[in-house]
């Protein structure tokens, strides 16, 4: 603890008067942000979630009738908000957004009650740093905003300051104690590699408290507990996830990665590291050392677990990047008040955090837009049920939503088959795994068939932008004759949409 700085509790008259000058800047963020809500394309994997929320609300089985690749929580996340939105006769999305907004306050004022309590820190500095991590909660996750990393990172905050404190050897209330397990194990329970980030805070806090016992903090040892409770509970109420999801994912779904020099040249990285190194190269002592220790391990420990996944996907890199923004806040507000030659420094570190927020939020932005199906697509009648055969899950996602549509499928998209074909033109598959492969395929199609004659669409779009799925279908005369009933109405950027004939 720097014994010069200044409590929070002990405010001086000059930060008194810029109270409300900071409230001001606080709310322009945050309309800001609630206005990059109605304008930003919604998140594809959020689409998805709650159309598979909306299916198990109607009775179809998780795992069953409806194939998604993620644990449980995943789906579990957002019915609240669509229970919330039937209720109040109010779109899911929109209560999706204010649920996360208030998640975002919630989380914000826990962290800071934590920190009030367990190091000092003068008010001055401290708004800027509140003020650019709400920012970087609200606003830099732009359509990644709601996804599971975002939802992780507000979770994990509480823990953050409970790790900080513990480093400092402050003792934590039973009430921190709670928000920090209970922030870990919601993390832990979206993917498990974010114990790689969570694992790299605490070993730095244990070392710079020069004690063991940090590592079996309370907080963790519960955390702990409530995620084998988790996975308990997922092999009790869900067990089809480990009989027919789980080997389709060890087998398709993890292997399938990028070459990892592409992933090491991605804006996204070249963001994180340049925000990483020069909240180190600042070096801040007292009150600011420990909080970016910490931080800057936890990103760290975060990007080690989105090299491990090595997709490439921007929403997977957004904890990483958001901490070493909130590491790099720190260290600017660590640094000792400067006199007038030492301004400049002050000055272009500020604005270099505020050129890599921007280079962050429009990497986090960087996503296929399905937009011109939309019009298209509505006006082919309302609440249509819709299919689509396509690899790419952005294609659907949100467009069934948007055109208030059904979706026909039980997955987000035919990603088994995609799979399938990109890692066998990446590799030789030996016999088995190609028997093993193939039998996935036949799995796959067969429940496309099922749902079909189920419930049989009313508009059809055929992806041949990205892949010859026209040519895919017409190869297979089973399919072929199920959706034969369909006249082309128009083509949309190589996306063939198909009526219904009446």
């Amino acid at each position: 603890m720097d014994p010069t700085s200044q409590p929070l509790a002990q405010a001086s008259p000059g930060v008194d008067a810029a109270t409300g000058r900071n409230w001001l800047v606080l709310a322009a963020v945050v309309a800001a942000a609630v206005a990059l809500r109605q304008v930003v394309v919604a998140n594809t994997d959020v689409s998805w979630l709650l159309t598979v929320g909306e299916k198990v609300l109607a009775g179809q089985a998780l795992y069953r009738d409806v194939i998604e690749t993620n644990p449980p929580i995943a789906m579990l996340a957002y019915l609240p908000g669509l229970v919330l939105g039937r209720a109040l006769h109010v779109r899911a999305e929109t209560v999706i957004d204010v649920l996360t907004f208030a998640a975002i306050a919630a989380s914000m004022l826990v962290t800071i009650a934590i920190a009030r309590r367990t190091f000092a820190i003068d008010p001055a500095r401290a708004w800027p740093v509140a003020i650019f991590t709400v920012a970087v909660l609200a606003i830099l996750p732009m359509q990644t905003f709601s996804q599971r990393e975002h939802l992780a990172l507000i979770a994990l905050l509480p823990a953050l300051a409970a790790l900080v404190a513990r480093g400092n050897g402050a003792a934590l209330p039973a009430w921190a104690v709670a928000a920090a397990s209970l922030g870990c194990a919601i993390t832990l329970a979206f993917k498990p590699y974010f114990v790689l980030g969570i694992g790299a805070g605490i070993v730095t806090a244990a070392l710079h408290a020069r004690s063991w016992r940090v590592l079996f903090a309370p907080e963790h040892l519960i955390a702990a507990v409530l995620v084998a409770l988790y996975g308990a509970f997922t092999a009790v109420a869900y067990p089809d996830y480990f009989t027919t999801v789980y080997p389709m994912v060890r087998d398709i779904y993890i292997p399938m990665k990028r070459p990892f020099a592409e992933l090491v040249a991605s804006p996204g990285v070249a963001v994180w590291l340049a925000a990483l190194v020069l909240a180190l190269v600042l070096r801040p002592f007292g009150w600011a050392g420990l909080p970016v220790a910490v931080i800057t391990a936890e990103s760290a420990g975060f990007a080690a677990a989105y090299a491990l996944q090595q997709k490439g996907w921007a929403y997977q890199s957004y904890p990483m990047i958001a901490l070493a923004l909130i590491a790099l806040a720190f260290a600017i507000a660590g640094l000792p008040t400067p006199a007038r030659g030492a301004r400049p420094l002050r000055a272009g570190a500020m604005a270099l955090a505020v050129v890599l927020f921007v280079g962050g939020a429009t990497w986090m932005n960087d996503t296929s837009d399905a937009g011109a199906l939309i019009a298209p697509v509505a006006r082919l009648g309302p609440h249509p049920r819709i299919l689509i055969l396509t690899g790419e899950a952005s294609i659907g996602h949100p467009l069934v939503r948007a055109v208030n549509g059904t979706w026909v499928s039980g997955q987000q998209d035919l990603w088994v088959h995609e799979f399938v074909a990109r890692i066998g033109r990446e590799r030789a598959l030996d016999e088995t795994t190609r028997a093993r492969f193939a039998t996935y395929e036949a799995e796959e199609r067969a429940r496309l068939i099922d749902d079909i004659r189920r419930m049989p669409p009313d508009v059809l779009l055929i992806d041949n932008l990205l892949d010859d799925w026209g040519a895919w279908l017409n190869a297979d005369p089973e399919l072929s004759e199920l959706l034969k009933p369909f006249h082309r109405v128009e083509t949309v950027q190589k996306i063939d949409i198909l009526a219904r004939d009446d």
